[in-house]
This record gives C-alpha cells, sequence and structure tokens, in this order.
C-alpha cells in the first residue's frame, strides 16, 4: 500500500464543486496526497480562494450544467497542467426553484400537525404533482448532465493524451434509500448508472469509474436544517452522528489512489451504517 502522504503525487486532478463542502475536503485531500489539482466552481475567485498558489494549483470558473462552459474549463485545465489524471465530480444541486420541495415540505407540515392533533389525516405531502418541467430540468442538468458533461471532457483529455486515469463521482444514499427531493434522488440513480456503464466502456483504456455514496454529511446545507430534525437524522444512523466531509473525501482519495487499482464500477457507501447494502 502507498504512503499516504505522496500516493497521488505527481498526479493531476480536477474537482467539481470544489470550493466548499464535501468538495472542498476532497481538493484537501488531494493536495495532502501530493496531487495538483484545479478546482471547478461557478466562481473563479471562490474556486481559487483555498489554494495555495504556490503548489500550482489552478482554480477554474465553470458551469457544469453548461457543456460550452464545461469543454472551455477543461480546455484550460489541459493548457495548465497538460493532462488530467482524475476527475472528482462531486458538483450537484438538490433542489431548484419550482421543483416542488416547498409545497412537499408545507403538507409534510400539516399532515403531521393533523396526526398529532388525533385527527385522520386528509393532507397528503406531494412533490411529484407540484414538480415544474423547469425545476425538474435544472436539477437534473446540474447533478446529472454535469456528471456526464465533466466526464466526457476528462476522458477526451485521457484519451488525446494517450493515457490512463480514473474518475471518482460523488453520488448519495438518497439515490437507494429514496429519501430525499424527487429530482435530486432520480439524478443521483442516474449518477450511479453512469458510473457503472461507464466503467465497463473505458475499462479497455486503462480509465476506472467508481462512486462515492455519501450519508448525511454536516455540510454548511445541512447547518442550515433545524436542530430538531438533525437530532432525527442522527438517530436513525448507527454511529448516532453525521459524516464529516473529511470522512468522505478519504474515501475519495482511496478510489482515486493506486490501492484502489482492482476496483472499477464500485460503490463505496459511507454512511455510518444508516443502511446496510
Amino acid at each position: 500500500m502507498a504512503n499516504e502522504v505522496d500516493r497521488l503525487k505527481g498526479k493531476r486532478a480536477v474537482v467539481t464543486g470544489g470550493a466548499q463542502g464535501i468538495g472542498a475536503a476532497v481538493v484537501r485531500r488531494l493536495i495532502q496526497e501530493g496531487a495538483r489539482v484545479a478546482v471547478l466552481d461557478l466562481d473563479e475567485v471562490r474556486a481559487s480562494a483555498e489554494l495555495d498558489a504556490g503548489g500550482g494549483h489552478i482554480g477554474v470558473a465553470c458551469n457544469v450544467g453548461d457543456s460550452a462552459s464545461v469543454d472551455a474549463a477543461f480546455a484550460k485545465v489541459k493548457a495548465a497542467f497538460g493532462g488530467i489524471d482524475i476527475l472528482v465530480n462531486n458538483a450537484g444541486i438538490a433542489s431548484a426553484p419550482g421543483d416542488g420541495s416547498l409545497e412537499f415540505h408545507q403538507g409534510l407540515g400539516k399532515r403531521m400537525g393533523e396526526i398529532k392533533s388525533g385527527e385522520a389525516p386528509t393532507t397528503f405531502a406531494d412533490q411529484s404533482i407540484h414538480t415544474t418541467d423547469e425545476g425538474w430540468a435544472t436539477v437534473l442538468n446540474v447533478t446529472l448532465n454535469g456528471v456526464f458533461y465533466c466526464s466526457r471532457a476528462a476522458v477526451r483529455v485521457m484519451a488525446e493524451c494517450g493515457e490512463a486515469g480514473c474518475i471518482v463521482n460523488v453520488a448519495s444514499t438518497a439515490a437507494v434509500e429514496g429519501n430525499g427531493p424527487v429530482p435530486y434522488c432520480a439524478a443521483k440513480a442516474g449518477v450511479i448508472g453512469l458510473t457503472r456503464a461507464m466503467a465497463r466502456e473505458l475499462a479497455d483504456r486503462g480509465i476506472r469509474v467508481n462512486a462515492v455514496n455519501p450519508g448525511s454529511t454536516d455540510t454548511p446545507l445541512m447547518q442550515g436544517i433545524p436542530r430538531s430534525a438533525k437530532r432525527e437524522i442522527e438517530a436513525g444512523v448507527l454511529l448516532k452522528r453525521l459524516a464529516r466531509p473529511e470522512e468522505v473525501a478519504s474515501a475519495v482519495a482511496f478510489l482515486a489512489s493506486s490501492d484502489a487499482s482492482y476496483a472499477t464500477g464500485s460503490v463505496v457507501t459511507v454512511n455510518g451504517g444508516a443502511y446496510f447494502i
């Protein structure tokens, strides 16, 4: 097994959505292990904020849901790095205006109130019937299409350079549990399907494709939910706490390294024992 301090030494990595949360933890971990990292985020200043310029790392503005923006960003990375060895597809959104989440939470609150008062509930917690085409498309475009656009761009660079490499996709346990916004669950399930299909396709090129399935993780997004809801989530986890972003980053770094050289098409679940598959 390689020394974790340098097992990614000399590798050139791209991390999407790398300016905060799990993505930022992944960036820090890959740099710690010796990789040169390009952080892709909507805002170039935010993407570059935590990078050490002396390490040759770069921040690049990129909208992963826009294939032209993706192709332009990867062209910049290729020009700066000369190639790409690792892609971590982390960027994604859980909800968007018009996706039905607001109506779902309003309905759920009313239904729980009816139950607590001893009434037979007559309100339903619906999301799908309130989801607009635009709300559905926005979540799918960023969270699923973005993974494909970035993977396609990275593979083109790897193929042009004649080099093997690896892709690690950040999926979600929502893809398996179905616990979360409907468009988000569908998008993350699509990420897992894409992971396995591309693993089969790209094996002959020596390109490995794997995914990490995080459970509920203590990111800025999670910190915005009510404490009572957070306690309820923690109670359903065997380890009785949320994941730390660094714990998810550890799984990503493993899959990106030669220690996982025989892993492709795999989905590594990091959920504290919230469920077993």
